[in-house]
């Protein structure tokens, strides 16, 4: 006989399992961002994976390869016209595709909003990308040099994944110039630079990073027409993030452009979706709040 805890443990893993499955069944289309090899990528011979983590508590992907586009679509009756690209996050070893993803996507989609949950490229790891990341992220350095090399292939998915809805906005039926990006943590870094580094075809209506990573972009200059940013952290960030979310959202108040900051004072770091009974449960109605009022929720 399995004691309680084991049991409990196999029900909570089905349990997840079932609600990713049920989330990915909501979506009507998956889309390939690109028609072969991504460009920067040279082709590779293992799989993209897909497992629940012990250690994340949730539903992940690892060894993304092909970046591609999980589609979600609002009915006709609360459809809006606004599109969404959702970058979950994952240390560019794994991505949160649950708590940072469909759930993201569907709760938006309730509410009229088209929404795009990213599958960007990820480093190579082995069984467990999440356990990988949690011993190389306690060495910086070691952490730093086996990501630094994907990092500008996911900024790039991000990018192309603006140009791709903008571009086929029509099909989807919403509007080019009211299509953003939203992204967790590593995707943090993904949505601030498809907010800092588009090509006019690509430029985002709106950018939301929460407990983003922006360090890299620290040099980077704020674009003349730079989108409204939202921006949703917790102080006690226990990967030490919270100041670049203070300090992206102060780039954006010096270029004299429109920012919205919310840092908790509790949340610790990828809090997503999950409840918490804190503040920060609703950060997601803060959101759409600040949507309204910019006016993409109409």
């Amino acid at each position: 006989m399995l004691d309680s805890g084991a049991m409990k443990s196999i029900f909570l893993r089905t349990f997840c399992l079932v609600l990713f499955l049920a989330s990915c069944a909501a979506a009507q289309d998956v889309i390939p961002l690109h028609p072969g090899t991504p460009p920067g990528s040279s082709p590779e011979n293992y799989p993209e994976k897909e497992y629940f983590s012990k250690l994340w508590d949730t539903e992940v992907v690892s060894n993304v390869t092909k970046p591609t586009l999980l589609v979600f679509k609002p009915s006709a009756a609360t459809k809006n016209g606004t599109a969404a690209v959702i970058c979950p996050g994952g240390g560019f070893m794994a991505l949160s595709i649950t708590s940072e993803g469909t759930e993201v996507a569907k709760y938006l989609t309730d509410r009229g909003v088209t929404t795009f949950v990213l599958k960007y490229r990820l480093a190579h790891t082995g069984d467990d990308a999440t356990q990988e990341f949690a011993t190389l992220f306690a060495d910086r350095q070691k952490f730093h040099d086996t990501v630094a090399k994907v990092i500008p292939l996911s900024v790039a998915d991000g990018l192309a994944a603006m140009i791709y809805v903008r571009q086929h906005a029509a099909e989807f039926g919403v509007s080019p110039d009211r299509v953003g990006i939203i992204g967790f943590s590593a995707g943090g870094t993904v949505a601030a630079g498809a907010a800092l580094q588009y090509k006019p075809e690509g430029r985002p209506a709106f950018v939301a990073p929460i407990y983003g990573a922006a360090s890299m972009f620290k040099d980077t200059p704020v674009p003349a027409d730079a989108p409204p940013l939202f921006i949703g952290a917790a102080t006690d960030d226990n990967l030490g993030l919270a100041p670049e979310s203070v300090a992206l959202y102060q780039k954006w108040v010096d270029a004299h452009k429109s920012a919205e900051l919310h840092m908790y004072a509790k949340g610790g770091h990828g809090f997503g979706m999950h409840q918490h009974n804190i503040p920060t449960d609703h950060w997601i109605d803060r959101l759409v709040d600040w949507l309204q009022l910019q006016g993409f929720m109409k």
